[in-house]
């Protein structure tokens, strides 16, 4: 794979397929999808919303992706995590298939920020990886991820990154026809997986439109590719005088306790008047029950765990989109309040911890009309939660979070040179109250950070592109990192928190390369951070609760990285359409006094050769991961794996391009794997042979 994706990197250029006179029309068929393919992919040279501001992928410094169609009916998964895992500079958590959270850049936690349609998701998947993201892939019209210093403008904590997953809960346009239904309908074999989505669209006059979606998702526990210990915990297991221990050697094939059934039903109203004025509501339900991949113990005196999670959110939004006239081009004002709950039962039935959420977010934003090249946009966001917890696990006193920003970016074009400036200060309040149980007094935090990022690109070839940024980052602890003090069974540690700790900084540098037109497309990212008191966990070697202690410290830390995408046009051979897709990426941290970061994915590469041919699409893809030996203190090495996977889609009209069925084989040699980024990786690989049939059609 490597030799091929440097020969079509140095490929000489030939000339675009188009539809001549004469051509047959399964040719030019064949390009026009072939076409249609790249720019779902990449969005290159297409105008598109990125978060929330209109503009071309290739106007945004720093990585950005963006998910839509067959590539989203194709790499949607049961999490969110899982479904972005094959983009790149992209990992996941890999907790299980239903709580897996997306990893950006080796960075995880409170740095990245998850987004529906703009606004945070409202849950705890920060605060521990055994939480799921409450947003939903199944119905979602596609997905932004956003990294480097633009991610900003979303919050401090989207230091890492931004996901924003976009929806249609609140309509944005008029349908066509008088009623307007989509359908999306998934098997997964690997964990019997069975998923039915559909949302409906009816006009009501000339300016609303009422909507209405709903969605069901079950599977049974995930089917490996082998064995369920890494090798080093089945050789101590093979080790043990105790023969119950002695059999967990021999655990292979279906991981115990990761089955799940997740339901969600949402409505939504909107008015959709003249020049874009859009205003809206709608209210969701979701509620999920999974279970939590267990940590087999090997120790005969311990008892190896196996909860399930019943969680429940209820969340309310609105959106207001309002066209202007002279400096200002548009107004946008969205918000959102959720009340969210969790159940963490054990396999009695008791309930051991009860997790509550309650809060909300305001967000508005001004974008400046395009005068004499210069544009922008500016705004203030507000967002504020309660967290308390119940229980067993009850590791944080009921805290709460107040937090005020104010944001701009601008952008000035002058051919071949676009500029772009960006700022954001940000006011954050936490606090925590008394807790007896928990040996903490009444705490409260203050802080002001402030980050800016500049940068520019220039043009110097037609349709080449190359840009550099500087930014500074600040992002505030977390309620997590300050006042955290009890048992985390999630973590399976003992955390101590310190409310004393300054906010995490850090200074970029990131160099970008594109090629946007002809048959070759090109896209590379190179990103250097120095962070100065970044928060970690640092194990003190103690025990409390039969629980490692672990203290949030700060230290210096730098991460480096690289990721690479290619697209190819390969032209026709054999009446099909041809095209290679490769993406490379890694990432290098390391934290002063304490060593190379955790969960940091290794170096990935990943090829795919597609084809068209009149209704078929057909794709053929290999990933490796290479071995990580760079370990964090107390992680354990893992080794690399090879994923082949094989897919084809048919459009059975090819007149409607909302119609299509497909099927795919995903580890077609059921090798065993396993993620770096997972903290279960010794207890629990990767799924193994997944065939999975799919349809998704627009009525």
């Amino acid at each position: 794979m490597i030799p091929l994706f440097f020969l079509v990197a140095q490929a000489v250029e030939t000339p675009e397929v188009i539809s001549q006179p004469g051509q047959a029309p399964a040719q030019s068929q064949n390009a026009d999808r072939a076409d249609q393919h790249a720019r779902e992919r990449h969005d290159v040279g297409e105008a598109i919303v990125v978060t929330g501001v209109r503009r071309s992928s290739q106007d945004v410094l720093g990585g950005v992706s963006v998910v839509s169609g067959s590539e989203l009916v194709r790499e949607r998964r049961q999490s969110l995590g899982e479904t972005l895992a094959g983009q790149p500079g992209v990992s996941a958590t890999s907790f299980g298939p239903a709580a897996s959270r997306p990893i950006l850049r080796g960075l995880s936690g409170d740095r990245i920020r998850l987004l529906t349609d703009g606004i945070g998701s409202f849950d705890v998947s920060s605060s521990s990886a055994d939480h799921e993201v409450t947003i939903n892939p199944m119905t979602a019209e596609r997905i932004e991820v956003l990294r480097g210093p633009a991610a900003l403008l979303f919050g401090s904590s989207a230091i890492g990154g931004v996901v924003n997953v976009i929806d249609t809960r609140i309509p944005r346009r008029m349908p066509d026809d008088l009623v307007h239904a989509d359908l999306a309908a998934t098997y997964g074999s690997a964990a019997n997986e069975r998923s039915l989505g559909g949302a409906v669209d009816i006009p009501l006059g000339s300016t609303f439109v009422l909507h209405g979606d709903a969605s069901f998702t079950k599977t049974d526990n995930l089917r490996t590719g082998g064995n369920l210990l890494s090798d080093d915990l089945r050789e101590q297991a093979a080790a043990s005088p105790e023969p119950e221990i002695r059999e967990l050697a021999d655990l292979e094939g279906k991981l115990p306790n990761t089955d799940s059934e997740t339901k969600e039903v949402a409505g939504g109203i909107a008015y959709v008047g003249p020049n874009g004025l859009n205003i809206g509501a709608s209210i969701s339900h979701r509620d999920s029950y999974y279970g939590v991949p267990i940590r087999f113990s090997l120790d005969p005196d311990v008892e190896a765990e196996a909860p399930h999670i019943d969680a429940r959110q209820t969340r309310y939004d609105a959106r207001a989109t309002v066209p202007l006239e002279g400096f200002l081009k548009e107004m946008r004002l969205r918000g959102g309040y959720s009340r969210y709950r969790h159940d963490e039962v054990e396999d009695t039935g008791e309930v051991a911890s009860t997790f509550r959420s309650n809060g909300g977010e305001i967000r508005l934003d001004a974008e400046q009309s395009v005068r004499e090249g210069w544009s922008g946009t500016t705004g203030a966001q507000f967002v504020g939660r309660d967290v308390s917890i119940r229980g067993e696990e009850k590791f944080l006193p009921d805290s709460r979070q107040r937090q005020l920003g104010l944001f701009t970016l601008q952008m000035l074009e002058r051919d071949p040179w676009r500029f772009e400036a960006g700022a954001r200060v940000e006011f954050s309040k936490l606090t925590a109250d008394e807790d007896v149980d928990l040996d903490t007094p009444d705490l409260k935090r203050k802080f002001t950070t402030v980050s800016g990022s500049l940068g520019g690109s220039y043009e110097f070839s037609p349709g080449w592109r190359a840009g550099l940024s500087l930014s500074r980052s600040a992002r505030s602890p977390a309620i997590d990192e300050l006042f955290a003090n009890g048992p985390h069974a999630g973590t399976q540690a003992f955390e101590i928190g310190d409310p004393d700790l300054d906010p995490e900084t850090s200074i970029g540098i990131e160099a970008s390369l594109r090629k946007v037109t002809g048959p070759i497309k090109l896209g590379l990212n190179l990103y250097h951070n120095r962070f100065s008191d970044f928060i970690y966990q640092s194990a003190t070697g103690e025990i409390e609760d039969d629980l490692p202690v672990y203290l949030y410290r700060q230290g210096k830390a730098r991460f480096t990285g690289v990721e690479a995408e290619i697209d190819a046009r390969l032209g026709t051979a054999a009446g099909i359409s041809w095209a290679f897709e490769g993406v490379a990426d890694a990432v290098h941290g390391k934290i002063s006094g304490f060593g190379p970061a955790p969960q940091i994915p290794p170096l990935r590469l990943k090829g795919a050769l597609t084809g068209q041919r009149g209704n078929v699409d057909g794709r053929f893809e290999v990933e490796h991961a290479f071995a990580q030996k760079r370990n964090a203190p107390l992680e354990t090495e893992t080794p690399a794996y090879t994923l082949v996977n094989a897919a084809l889609e048919w459009h059975p009209d090819l007149q409607r391009a909302d119609l299509t069925l497909g099927i795919a084989a995903n580890n077609l040699f059921d090798v065993v794997a396993r993620r770096h980024s997972s903290l279960l990786k010794d207890y629990a690989p990767l799924a193994g042979r997944d065939i999975r049939l799919t349809l998704s059609v627009g009525l």
